[in-house]
């Protein structure tokens, strides 16, 4: 996994700082969820390390209809499929949405709790993270019935345990040490 991140970084940013020029970030972000898509498949990934398949080919099936074959994300994948890379897609995709993220000021945090959020709770959460943070908020939320009570926030870099297991634990733990 670390191997396909660190081979995919090179391509994402290549890829992300074409579509900032270009002021085709959106556009490319959908491009790239496609070609991820279809890279995901096992039975297109096997296509991809078969000799008897054309680099265009693959560049076909991983092209989004609405993007013809000499747009400058088609030239994108032709690059990616010359050097035998179309298999870092999933990774690319990621690694290009969290730099487009970064640049738009936009924090993605998973917040997982014990019972489902609804509406209100989830504006006044982002709007308290977006005080903490000085950045946009955009919410994943889980349901996680294990947690007793309260949530959890995960901003990728950091990890707040607000719930009820969390205290127990770390209680338990200051108990026997």
């Amino acid at each position: 996994m670390m191997e396909a991140l660190t081979l995919a970084r090179p391509y994402a940013r290549a890829a992300f700082e074409l579509a900032q020029e270009k002021g085709t970030l959106n556009e490319w972000s959908q491009a790239l969820a496609f070609a991820a898509a279809v890279a995901s498949d096992p039975r297109i990934a096997a296509l991809c390390s078969d000799p008897r398949v054309e680099d265009a080919q693959l560049v076909a099936m991983h092209l989004p209809a609405e993007i013809g074959e000499d747009a400058l994300f088609a030239r994108f994948l032709a690059e990616m499929a010359a050097h035998g890379r179309m298999h870092l897609l999933v990774e690319v995709q990621a690694l290009f949405d969290a730099l487009k993220r970064e640049s738009e000021s936009v924090l993605k945090v998973r917040v997982t709790s014990a019972m489902a959020l609804d509406d209100a709770q989830t504006e006044q959460l982002k709007a308290s993270l977006k005080r903490r943070y000085q950045r946009e908020i955009d919410i994943a939320a889980d349901v996680d019935p294990a947690l007793l009570a309260g949530i959890i926030i995960d901003t990728g870099e950091q990890v707040i345990d607000g719930s009820a297991r969390g205290r127990l634990q770390r209680l338990a733990s200051a108990l026997t040490h």
